[in-house]
């Protein structure tokens, strides 16, 4: 069984296309969390001049919630909304949410 055939019976995706999509999406998201990060920050008046034991932590905790958004409107405008709800529901639920378990 080769990677993509893995990917899909984990994931319950049907063809390799559909798990393009998904690394797509990843990747995307990942790099506009990033980026958006900073602004986000900047708009809260914490700036990269600050102490860096501050200032990086900071950025880092206000990735999440960036990534979070991002994850379900990139997935959404590829066609991938149920995919990546599950996904997210999933990993609060790792993260001991009650209220989202998965259905």
């Amino acid at each position: 069984m080769n990677f993509f055939e893995k990917l899909k019976s984990r994931w319950g995706l049907k063809s390799n296309w559909q798990v393009a999509i998904v690394f797509f999406v990843f990747a995307i998201t990942g790099s506009t969390s990033v980026k958006v990060a900073a602004p986000i920050l900047d708009f809260l008046g914490i700036t990269n001049d600050m102490n860096p034991f501050i200032y990086w932590p900071l950025r880092i905790i206000a990735i999440f919630p960036a990534y979070q958004v991002l994850l379900i409107l990139f997935g959404t405008l590829c066609g991938q909304f149920n995919f990546f709800w599950n996904f997210e529901k999933k990993m609060f639920s790792r993260f001991g949410s009650k209220s989202n378990k998965v259905s």
